[in-house]
């Protein structure tokens, strides 16, 4: 078995693999619009890479929303390698990432089945359930002041 490694990438280093992930989960599996997918905040974001030997298996990105607030989205782990811990690896880097930088709030737009995913990483769920892209999503909040 290959061993997992994950890259924080630019946009302009991480579109290829990241777009095909996520071409491949949210467009074809899931039906989001093309149009939905990328936005004016891919190129702003710290995108992560997760690799199985030279192939990218996973993706998430890191979008900051002020000096202490972050916002994981674009979470997306291929079907054939999904529940094997690669999106818990994902989050767990993006949740150092954060601390490293001192940003004290990460948030995510949680798809309604994944809440118990973030949930078990301490992420909250945060007021009503709601459609983003025809899929039911609710906010959810981890705070990073006094963790370790």
């Amino acid at each position: 078995m290959n061993t997992l490694e994950i890259f924080i990438k630019p946009w302009q280093e991480a579109s290829q693999d990241a777009y095909l992930i996520r071409r491949q989960v949210f467009i074809e599996e899931q039906g989001v619009p093309l149009d939905m997918e990328l936005d004016q905040f891919d190129p702003l974001a710290k995108h992560a890479l997760a690799y199985q030997g030279p192939l990218c298996v996973g993706t998430g990105r890191l979008v900051m929303v002020d000096s202490n607030h972050a916002q994981i989205g674009r979470m997306a782990v291929l079907s054939a390698f999904r529940n094997q811990g690669i999106g818990k690896a994902i989050l767990i880097n993006f949740i150092g990432q954060a601390k490293a930088e001192e940003i004290s709030v990460l948030t995510l737009h949680a798809q309604v089945s994944a809440i118990p995913f973030y949930a078990k990483l301490g992420f909250l769920p945060e007021g009503a359930i709601y459609d983003e892209a025809g899929i039911a999503h609710r906010n959810m909040m981890l705070s990073l002041v006094n963790t370790i």
